[in-house]
């Protein structure tokens, strides 16, 4: 591969990947905005197995106090500045794989209490373990990229 077409591949993946976590910040928000509501989330409540509400306000919702979307939105948001602003930096793809690798575990842990704990999904849920699984997937493969080119 040459140089350029090198330098393509790599800002086609942090542009991806740029994209997969401003969503997941969105979906995230969205989390936490009805983590902290009252009323029902009619979009997310499509019966028993399906409902946001429990999801968001069980007491896995929370880490020491802090709500679980809320770590959702700070790790999207460095995923995001570190695919944008950092991409240049010769240690970035390292740093996105680890920090996606260890999101999407933590994301794993999290579907197994919802189905396993709680026997309840939640949409949002699910769509910031695709986002995040994403996300990791395109990091380790610019990573390996990046490796692969160094040698």
């Amino acid at each position: 591969m040459t140089l350029a077409a090198t330098a393509r591949f790599s800002r086609r993946i942090f542009l991806a990947i740029a994209v997969l976590a401003l969503a997941g910040a969105v979906v995230s928000a969205a989390s936490l905005y009805h983590h902290y509501g009252t009323s029902a989330s009619p979009y997310c409540d499509i019966g028993e197995n399906f409902n946001c509400d429990i999801v968001n306000r069980s007491i896995y919702s929370t880490i020491a106090g802090i709500p679980v979307a809320l770590v959702g939105v700070a790790g999207y948001l460095a995923v995001l500045t570190l695919a944008t602003f950092y991409r240049n930096q010769a240690e970035a793809p390292v740093i996105l794989a680890i920090g996606s690798l260890a999101g999407l575990g933590f994301a794993l842990y999290l579907t197994y209490i919802e189905g396993f704990v709680l026997a309840a999904w939640c949409i949002l849920c699910l769509s910031s373990l695709a986002l995040i699984l994403s996300i990791a997937v395109l990091s380790s493969v610019l990573w390996v990229h990046r490796v692969r080119q160094s040698d």
